[in-house]
């Protein structure tokens, strides 16, 4: 079995989006499995466009190609089902049908185990 790996991200600046892009693309290249949360602060980073409005950032890799190898490699992504009202963003404006909408409870218990946490 994968060592179990969790990503959380609770701010949309690209300060916080990018590492946690990388960190969970980094952990899905070493074959572990990789549970991303949004938290409503980071959730605007999942709304159709927005990885876009990062661009490449100078020595960077694209985020939106770390974002599809995330869910192309069965990672999982996860976007805060209280930012739909915290934050007014609809579940038909994620960028991506594979993004999973749940609350915090479920998430904490597919965390359970994980070998590896980190928070951007």
């Amino acid at each position: 079995m994968a060592q179990k790996m969790i990503v959380v991200c609770n701010h949309s600046e690209t300060s916080s989006v990018m590492p946690a892009l990388i960190f969970a693309s980094s952990g899905i290249a070493l074959d572990y499995d990789v549970h991303m949360f949004f938290c409503p602060g980071g959730a605007q980073a999942l709304v159709k466009g927005e990885l876009e409005k990062i661009g490449t950032p100078k020595g960077m890799p694209n985020p939106v190609n770390l974002f599809n190898t995330i869910l192309d490699q069965k990672g999982k992504i996860v976007f805060c089902e209280l930012a739909i009202e915290n934050k007014g963003i609809q579940t038909n404006n994620l960028r991506d049908k594979r993004i999973v909408v749940e609350k915090v409870p479920p998430f904490l218990m597919a965390a359970e185990g994980a070998n590896m946490t980190f928070v951007f």
